[in-house]
């Protein structure tokens, strides 16, 4: 059951597919159940993926420059998406020694 919209700018996670366990950020909405998304390593903006939204878990976390610049049309570069999902796809371990 889903409790939250999908929006632009969005964090989501892939729980189907090849990209399971991967992040991405809703690039733009391309059908009713189904988005647009763009990770800025393997998926960019010139070849984005389509994901179904049963296939996705929405988080409610958003990335509020990058959601910024789609609205307003300015141009988001691949290493902007890729930054600000660094934390998610690749997050720090602590190595003890």
């Amino acid at each position: 059951m889903k409790v939250q919209e999908p929006v632009i700018g969005g964090i989501c996670q892939s729980n189907q597919g090849r990209d399971k366990g991967r992040y991405y950020i809703i690039y733009r909405l391309a059908a009713k159940d189904a988005v647009m998304a763009v990770d800025g390593n393997f998926k960019k903006f010139v070849n984005p993926k389509k994901k179904n939204l049963k296939h996705l878990r929405l988080l409610p976390e958003k990335a509020e420059t990058i959601a910024a610049k789609l609205a307003e049309g300015v141009m988001v570069y691949d290493s902007e998406v890729y930054s600000a999902l660094k934390n998610y796809n690749y997050p720090k371990t602590e190595e003890n020694g």
